[in-house]
């Protein structure tokens, strides 16, 4: 699902269901879900994340409306 942010594009902790590692506060982290359709290809949406003591701050300020072309 995603996976920390640092000097290196994919770093430690890694963020899935089957992860035990604990996210520390200030970590900064991805949240990538995605979906892929055999054959035909696929798409993930990434938001950044630091994690707060008190609830977590969303980096990324990109808008998820769906277009139709």
């Amino acid at each position: 699902m995603g996976h920390g942010l640092g000097l290196e594009v994919h770093e430690l902790p890694r963020v899935s269901l089957r992860s035990k590692e604990v996210l520390m506060e200030g970590s900064v982290i991805t949240i990538e879900p995605g979906i892929y359709i055999p054959l035909l290809g696929g798409v993930r949406i990434e938001d950044d994340i630091v994690i707060r003591k008190h609830g977590n701050e969303i980096l990324s300020k990109v808008p998820k409306d769906l277009v139709t072309l």
